[in-house]
């Protein structure tokens, strides 16, 4: 059984579903694969899984055309005796009244949607990876600055709540503090937001929760972000060698996908909010093909050549 589901009056109130049919039973949608059976309707059902979604476009619809009254029965009861967990018409076809009488029968959900086959396929997936995505809960405050999303880890009390509430003062958003949520929406993006109690507050040690929205206003929260990188504070261990030159880059893995990690001692006098600034934009001067620490190198190999 799946970790999670997301329930079929939540699709349809997100696409703006037309409902044919609803049982009266809890319908909970635990794949976020979807189908369209056209080979089923043909009677190839070998490999058909009725965990998914199924779409009727043009094409299903087309085919079902073609067949009498008798044939078209049997081709669907074939298909919805086999209890998909919905079906899905688009470009807001017409219902054959086989249909909907095939879906009563085995109480299948039926919907109906306006959009076409190919773009309600697309947001569908989408929607449903996101939904029914793995993930985890890590101690640590979520940020945007300067677009890209920065999860801040670090020991409790060591200073990433208060950073946070700096950034927000210099017009960047808060995500989440204390706990993230984070989802694994593909093999290559994880995603951070706040469990919904806690959303928009922050806990600031001698003054106690205050609510950033409230305070700072809409533009200073974000439900969702993106994590592009990972900032990790630690308190500044004398004798201890940091990198100073950010040539070698570390990564941390979180359920399988490497992040970019960089450590911050932590001491007084630091002004946390613009070192992570700093260290947004050197981000993305990365990903634009531009890393200041090569370009210093090589000046520095360039000068020791010419000696």
């Amino acid at each position: 059984m799946a970790e999670y589901s997301v329930s079929i009056q939540k699709i349809i109130k997100e696409f703006t579903l037309e409902p044919l049919y609803l049982p009266e039973r809890e319908v909970l949608i635990e794949s976020a694969d979807i189908n369209r059976p056209g080979l089923p309707l043909a009677g190839f059902f070998d490999y058909f899984e009725p965990t998914r979604i199924q779409i009727l476009g043009r094409t299903e619809y087309g085919y079902l055309s073609t067949l009498d009254s008798e044939a078209k029965r049997a081709s669907l009861d074939a298909l919805f005796s086999r209890k998909p967990v919905a079906v899905i018409l688009t470009h807001g076809l017409q219902t054959y009244e086989e249909t909907l009488e095939t879906a009563k029968k085995y109480d299948v959900p039926l919907l109906s949607s306006a959009m076409r086959t190919s773009e309600f396929t697309a947001a569908l997936i989408s929607y449903l990876n996101v939904e029914l995505a793995p993930r985890i809960t890590r101690h640590g405050v979520l940020v945007e600055v300067y677009g890209e999303g920065i999860l801040i880890l670090g020991d409790s009390g060591v200073g990433k709540s208060e950073t946070a509430i700096e950034l927000v003062k210099r017009g960047h958003r808060l995500i989440a503090d204390d706990a993230v949520e984070i989802k694994k929406v593909s093999s290559k993006s994880l995603v951070g937001s706040a469990p919904e109690i806690i959303r928009h507050y922050v806990e600031l040690r001698g003054i106690g929760i205050i609510d950033v929205r409230r305070i700072f206003g809409m533009g200073a929260v974000k439900e969702t972000e993106k994590i592009e990188m990972i900032v990790k504070f630690e308190h500044w261990e004398q004798g201890k060698t940091y990198d100073r030159f950010g040539l070698d880059t570390e990564y941390t893995d979180i359920m399988g996908i490497q992040l970019p990690t960089t450590t911050i001692p932590i001491k007084p006098g630091r002004n946390l909010a613009v070192i992570l600034e700093i260290a947004a934009m050197n981000f993305r001067q990365k990903k634009m093909g531009y890393d200041t620490a090569v370009e210093f190198n090589n000046r520095l190999m360039n000068l020791g050549m010419k000696e």
